[in-house]
């Protein structure tokens, strides 16, 4: 029996798809490409909001893996239970390490070496000159250390840093070194210059960068932010920037997209960029080598990669994270 697959590109978009499957296009339009109740593998549109993407899930009554393009499944996990038991959900591990790894090193150079005050010098025609920090000797906490996070160490590896410390849910050890778990953050937060939150959004780490982490982070640290909006309680993070005593670069927020009007736009000692780590000329490849083997291993009847839990009759049963360390998706949803 032919299968029908859907996808949020067109077929001939990609390259090297296993024949056999019928491949039909969704990107989240009104209309279905297809009665659900065929799907058999649906690749979830990328960049779409929950209510967009969980819109199929109840009427698919024959779909076998659901297969997002994001790291992390936050956006798609609320309509889980409308979906039948065994029905696989993998995520995009590998796809966005390297867009994200980029912004963060690009949010961490930009907020210590003052471009955003040079780009409005220069909009006023203004010569801004004076002493800025360097990354180098700088001591880097990297607080959620799947792949990103290790794509994101691999990137500040040639800066000369004093120091990186890597925390994730469970310790353990890396390539490059010790992980501690989040137990350690309270010891680990004093002696950091710059703090990266690369972690999915999960109940555990829901408002995690609240007030007593913030307090703990020392004078003039920079906190960096390319995980998700709803780590960080913003007004905890208001009261702090106020203050002048932290810095902040952003690219998720909570709320997002960010209102007009909203403080945090024009907070002191803050860089905002609309949840660009993802979105990049260096996704379209890597999400092509992804569905290729994913859905090459299905046709095949191979395990799949990056499966992250597995629906039950009652309640879905986990796998496992899809950041090699036990993180639940491992990033942000990019």
């Amino acid at each position: 029996m032919t299968v029908d697959v859907w996808l949020p590109f067109r077929t001939d978009e990609l390259k090297d798809l296993p024949g056999g499957p019928n491949y039909l296009f969704w990107d989240g339009g009104p209309e279905f490409p297809a009665d659900p109740a065929k799907c058999a593998f649906y690749v979830v549109p990328y960049m779409k909001d929950t209510a967009t993407v969980v819109r199929p899930l109840a009427r698919m009554a024959s779909v076998e893996v659901v297969q997002t393009l994001t790291a992390g499944i936050d956006n798609v996990e609320p309509g889980l239970h409308l979906l039948p038991a065994g029905v696989r959900l993998c995520n995009a591990r590998g796809v966005h390490d390297a867009s994200t790894a980029e912004l963060a090193l690009t949010l961490i150079l930009s907020s210590l070496r003052g471009i955003p005050d040079f780009v409005r010098g220069q909009d006023r025609e203004e010569w801004r000159a004076g002493f800025r920090p360097a990354l180098a000797d700088k001591s880097v906490l990297i607080v959620g250390y799947g792949a990103v996070g290790a794509a994101i160490e691999d990137r500040l590896a040639p800066f000369e840093l004093a120091r990186v410390a890597r925390v994730a849910r469970r310790e353990r050890e890396s390539a490059r070194g010790p992980v501690h778990p989040l137990s350690r953050l309270p010891e680990l937060l004093p002696g950091a210059d710059v703090v990266v939150l690369a972690m999915p959004l999960t109940e555990e780490s829901k408002g995690l960068v609240g007030k007593d982490f913030l307090a703990r982070m020392k004078d003039g640290a920079l906190l960096v932010n390319v995980a998700r909006g709803g780590v960080v309680d913003t007004g905890a993070l208001l009261a702090e920037l106020e203050t002048g005593r932290l810095t902040a670069a952003l690219d998720v927020t909570d709320p997002e997209p960010l209102p007009p009007g909203h403080p945090l736009w024009h907070a002191r000692g803050v860089l905002i960029s609309p949840h660009m780590g993802g979105p990049s000329s260096a996704f379209r490849p890597r999400a092509n080598r992804l569905l290729s083997d994913q859905l090459n291993r299905f046709m095949q009847g191979e395990p799949l990669a990056n499966v992250i839990l597995t629906t039950g009759a009652e309640e879905p049963a986990r796998r496992g994270g899809g950041s090699g360390g036990g993180e639940k998706g491992e990033g942000p949803r990019v």
